[in-house]
């Protein structure tokens, strides 16, 4: 069963990053967040650290075994997944428009 678990994980954390990837290079983002995702890239960024932070904690913590010397690298896996969740939410949002200074002082 660990497995059919592991090939599962590398194929959802492959096409998370493959729509990261085409989210970075082309702008397209799946249909069913286009309504969402206003910064395509930013989104994309956060889907491809999402998918490698979730692979480095799964295939270096649970799938790996007890081997407490990969628990630093598979807690920085989950820190880069957690990071990656922020950038995804940040790419739903609007950036802020600067102002120039000269705006500022009107």
């Amino acid at each position: 069963m660990n497995g059919y678990l592991a090939g599962l994980a590398a194929l959802v954390a492959a096409g998370v990053s493959g729509l990261g990837v085409a989210a970075i290079a082309t702008y397209w983002v799946p249909p069913w967040f286009r309504r969402r995702v206003v910064r395509p890239r930013l989104w994309g960024w956060g889907a491809l650290s999402g998918s490698v932070g979730m692979s480095l904690f799964i295939f270096l913590g649970p799938f790996h075994g007890p081997d407490a010397d990969m628990t630093p690298y598979a807690m920085t896996g989950m820190a880069l997944f957690l990071a990656g969740q922020a950038l995804q939410m940040l790419g739903q949002h609007p950036g802020r428009i600067s102002k120039s200074p000269r705006e500022k002082a009107n």
